[in-house]
């Protein structure tokens, strides 16, 4: 799977793949998670409104025929999940229990934000969040950190920002590539945890791609149902290159194991 010569995204699933495994998947991000659009009045003013069924965890569901629940929100940030939205939605009923869990923030954390990314560690740090110094790995990892100790043989996918190619924002694009490195060590970190790297893999978000699947500031309906493509085909990819960590798939959150498989 490390062959730098391969790239998960050459043949995009049309069925969902083996997502299929998964009966319950719980996306954790903000506005690329929500499906927005945005909106411009007659006087100019401009809304911004999440669209739920429209966002690629929904294209997901209804391509790979499982429940999907959005946990995200646009403008979302980590510590913004942290702070209150965890409670608002309703992420750690049982009733909303996953099998397995997406995470796709970064964006206003660090790029609109402009806050400390950090280092892997940051928030088993004395005092973290007491004394105020917040990053972007430490929040992070406290979200990995909670849904570990809420189902603890989940499946978890952290999704890398895409990258908008070599004529956009030279330190914007330079944040979302330390963004993606540091996703990579947090998979090196925690079992049962992969990485959807969209920066390095996905098509360029550049003008031409722009053109095609943005509509503002945001994805147009098009766009987001090839995000839940590239999501769908590189889950698919880990998950066939990895075949003995997906086994016991069924049994997450259940009192039940093979002795057989990994668990």
């Amino acid at each position: 799977m490390d062959n730098i010569n391969v790239n998960p995204l050459d043949n995009l699933v049309q069925d969902g793949g083996f997502v299929g495994i998964f009966r319950t998947i719980g996306c954790i991000g903000d506005s690329l998670s929500s499906g927005e659009f945005q909106s411009t009045k007659e006087d100019g003013k401009q809304g911004f409104h999440d669209m739920y069924e429209y966002s690629w965890g929904q294209y997901m569901a209804r391509e790979a025929g499982c429940k999907v629940y959005n946990f995200s929100r646009g403008g979302m940030s980590a510590r913004w999940f942290n702070d209150s939205f965890e409670k608002d939605c309703g992420i750690w009923s049982l009733e909303k229990k996953c099998q397995c869990y997406i995470i796709a923030l970064g964006v206003n954390d660090v790029l609109n934000a402009n806050q400390p990314i950090g280092e892997i560690g940051d928030c088993e740090k004395q005092d973290y969040r007491k004394d105020g110094s917040f990053t972007y790995a430490g929040e992070y990892e406290t979200i990995i950190n909670k849904i570990k100790a809420f189902q603890p043989k989940a499946r978890i996918f952290l999704v890398t920002i895409p990258d908008n190619g070599p004529d956009s924002n030279p330190d914007r694009r330079e944040k979302s590539a330390r963004i993606a490195e540091l996703l990579g060590e947090f998979c090196g970190k925690y079992e049962f945890t992969y990485l959807i790297d969209l920066f390095k893999h996905a098509p360029k978000f550049d003008n031409d791609y722009r053109n095609k699947y943005f509509l503002a500031g945001h994805m147009n309906p098009m766009g987001y149902m090839m995000i839940a493509k590239y999501v769908m085909t590189y889950m698919d990819y880990i998950i066939r290159n990895n075949m003995e960590d997906f086994k016991q798939v069924p049994f997450i959150g259940t009192p039940w194991h093979s002795d057989k498989a990994k668990w």
